[in-house]
């Protein structure tokens, strides 16, 4: 009996793969949500960071997730880039130089993710996770329908992973000192860059957040504690040199009553004064620290402030674009980096325990998002024709490629109707003289060729084409009376007009002369001939 190879080329046995491994981890199953805000200071930040380095990564990742719980700012600019991935079309594209049997592999891989797998779209944010976590794990459940084995999501948190003794491979946390591997085809395991110096706890941007963050949360509080105290009056309680600590404590309790009930009671030897505030409230020092977090984060996450502020920069808009270059250099980048994780843990699979897997991993159908964007399609409606009139030898599907529009299929009924193909230099006049001929026997046949009682073919062919045309005009006036009769007013007939017939549909006008044309000029040379 063949034998299932995973992605590395191992025999799998696929018993394992009919429930999730951490069902039969227990400790997992009753693990707590705990949280690292309590009482976060600088010192018990950075006590996390070197935990994290030396290979304890659980505290690390459980404060990331509660800075993206806490802090607005953090949560918008992560989901901004999370969505961006999101709104990607894409497609399972086979290999290069692909067999008919490649192909056909590859549409059956796409018809069931797109047909079959209804959760897609939460896998791809669950693994956005890895840029601030620097790994996302999402655990996959094989079921089987019929004779198919189809794949079912459960996103796991991170804290449920930890490091091996090397500091370089994720391990799932069994409570054993090394933990357990996770087993081959089971996982979708995104690690979104290659980790800093090696070391796996060093990944994702919750590290560099981790400052801004904590900066804010300091100037936030000193600035609600400014707040809670501004406006408030200054009492100040004066007592004379002789006053004993019993009576500076009642004139302690006589300024605290005054401040909260406007109602007090001191000896009479002392006095109250009461002093106004000439400072200003704007708290600058405190929100110019906020914004300057917000913006570090913004430029952490999305490379670029701009998308996440409502400000007039004064340069004008090649700064803007600049800025949307960025975004969209980050999102190629995201893009190609969650292809290639679901090629490798979720395509390859599905192949493997379907159809008995593949000679090699080289040639397994990829996972591709669309990157292009569509061209300006003015510009190059307005281009592409001048170019072709000037000798510009324009391949059709390149067009289809740079406006981002599929190509029709034969059969396949397309915009604005049918076109008639262009037509070869020479073909016109060999056709014209064909129809010419044809005509003319046919005229010949009607008069009797038995007879010999041959009449002329131009003088037969002549009224034909006069009807032929004479068909095309009475198509134009019933139009031109329709437009008349619907127009409001004389202005308004005369842009439909312009409008209408701005280009001129006489093809079939032409094509009418142009025989005509040519059947005078053959009776000609024939009454030449003839001696006429």
């Amino acid at each position: 009996m063949a034998k299932i190879l995973d992605q590395h080329g191992t025999p799998i046995d696929t018993g394992i793969l009919r429930e999730p491994q951490t069902a039969r981890v227990a400790v997992l199953q009753h693990e707590l949500v705990q949280s690292q805000l309590d009482g976060l200071t600088p010192a018990k930040a950075a006590r996390i960071l070197k935990e994290a380095d030396t290979g304890n990564i659980i505290a690390q990742h459980q404060l990331f997730d509660d800075m993206y719980d806490r802090d607005a700012h953090l949560r918008c600019e992560f989901d901004k880039r999370r969505g961006a991935v999101l709104g990607l079309d894409w497609s399972i594209e086979p290999p290069a130089n692909a067999s008919r049997a490649e192909k056909k592999l590859s549409a059956w891989v796409e018809e069931i993710l797109r047909d079959v797998v209804d959760d897609l779209e939460d896998v791809i944010l669950a693994m956005m996770d890895a840029v601030g976590h620097g790994f996302a794990p999402i655990e996959i459940e094989w079921e089987r329908w019929g004779t198919e084995w189809l794949p079912k999501f459960h996103p796991r948190p991170q804290t449920w992973f930890q490091l091996d003794a090397m500091r370089r491979s994720l391990r799932l946390k069994d409570g054993s000192s090394d933990g357990a591997e996770p087993i081959p085809m089971g996982w979708i395991m995104h690690q979104h860059v290659k980790a800093k110096t090696g070391y796996l706890g060093r990944m994702g941007l919750s590290r560099v957040l981790l400052w801004p963050f904590l900066y804010k949360a300091y100037s936030i509080g000193d600035f609600a504690e400014f707040l809670e105290t501004y406006g408030l009056p200054i009492i100040v309680g004066k007592y004379p040199q002789s006053a004993t600590p019993e009576e500076k404590s009642s004139l302690m309790r006589a300024v605290t009553a005054l401040g909260h009930d406007a109602r007090a009671i001191m000896p009479e030897q002392m006095a109250i004064e009461i002093q106004k505030i000439t400072g200003s409230a704007s708290g600058t020092p405190h929100l110019e620290m906020v914004d300057w977090a917000d913006r570090a984060q913004s430029k952490a996450i999305l490379g670029q402030v701009l998308s996440s502020e409502a400000k007039a920069t004064g340069l004008g808009s090649g700064v803007a674009d600049l800025h949307a270059e960025v975004r969209r250099d980050i999102l190629i980048a995201d893009a190609r980096q969650i292809a290639g994780t679901l090629t490798r843990d979720l395509v390859y699979p599905l192949i493997a325990l379907n159809q008995g897997g593949l000679d090699s991993y080289r040639r397994c159908p990829r996972w591709v998002f669309d990157l292009g964007e569509a061209e300006d399609l003015k510009l190059y409606s307005e281009a592409l024709p001048a170019l072709a009139q000037g000798g510009a030898r324009i391949p059709v599907s390149w067009v289809h490629e740079k406006l981002r529009i599929p190509e029709a299929a034969d059969d396949e009924p397309v915009f604005g109707g049918n076109v008639t193909p262009p037509v070869q230099p020479g073909a016109q006049s060999v056709a014209l003289t064909a129809r010419y001929r044809t005509a003319a026997l046919a005229t010949r046949l009607e008069t009797g060729a038995s007879s010999g009682n041959f009449a002329d073919p131009a003088d037969r062919l002549t009224p034909a084409l006069a009807a032929q045309a004479e068909e095309q005009i009475n198509a134009w006036r019933e139009d031109i009376e329709a437009m008349l009769a619907a127009a409001g007013s004389l202005e308004e007939f005369r842009e439909q007009l312009l409008a209408r017939y701005e280009h001129l549909p006489a093809d079939e006008l032409v094509t009418v002369m142009a025989t005509a044309l040519s059947a005078i000029h053959l009776a000609g040379r024939s009454e030449v001939q003839d001696g006429r």
